[in-house]
């Protein structure tokens, strides 16, 4: 039987860098799926990887596993690193670019892979109650952050986080369900995804 999550970065925080080994195994696809599809960009996807993984293993003691699964604490240390990115992407068009846009231009395959991952994410978002799907589109896709979603909807921020991480539950179950699609295509989302 495999260890939970939880008591990986229990073992983590202790001082046992195997465990390091075995989240990583874990999460960085679903990692990398994020900030790849956040970022459009494999490298700067895969530098966020290796910075999620980072602050994992430096922050493992801080990880309190009443607040929520570990997998969850992972995916939202991605993605605020992944907004970070964002934004820093941001400031360096705005000061390089004359017009405010630069181009990110991505290989054939990527596109291709993002535009299948899009339309399954699409489609998964569509199933979800209405205000998980609002919340996470506006926290992934409009790059807001949880007190700016707050404000936005006048809801306490303690109701944000509940729907963002319900919704990324629902969201990961469902992507992860297997479906009418055919078995390669089944397998093909869960090596994203995982």
């Amino acid at each position: 039987m495999s260890e939970t999550d939880a008591a990986l970065v229990t073992r983590l925080a202790a001082g046992d860098r195997s465990a390091l080994g075995d989240l990583y195994d874990r999460y960085a696809r679903p990692v990398y799926s994020l900030a790849l599809r956040m970022l459009g960009d494999a490298q700067s996807a895969e530098d966020v990887t290796q910075e999620v993984f980072l602050r994992v293993w430096r922050q493992a003691a801080r990880y309190d596993p009443q607040r929520g699964e570990a997998g969850t604490w992972i995916l939202h240390i991605a993605y605020n690193l992944t907004v970070d990115a964002l934004r820093a992407r941001r400031r360096e068009t705005a000061l390089s670019s004359p017009d405010g846009r630069a181009g990110f231009p991505a290989a054939p395959e990527e596109a291709a892979l993002r535009s299948v991952l899009s339309l399954q994410v699409q489609e998964a978002l569509g199933r979800l109650p209405p205000e998980q799907r609002q919340a996470l589109e506006m926290a992934y896709f409009g790059a807001r952050t949880h007190r700016e979603i707050a404000a936005e909807l006048r809801i306490p921020l303690g109701t944000v986080k509940s729907r963002l991480r319900l919704g990324l539950e629902a969201l990961r179950a469902a992507l992860l369900a297997p479906g009418p699609k055919g078995a390669d295509d089944d397998e093909r989302t869960r090596m994203f995804l995982h």
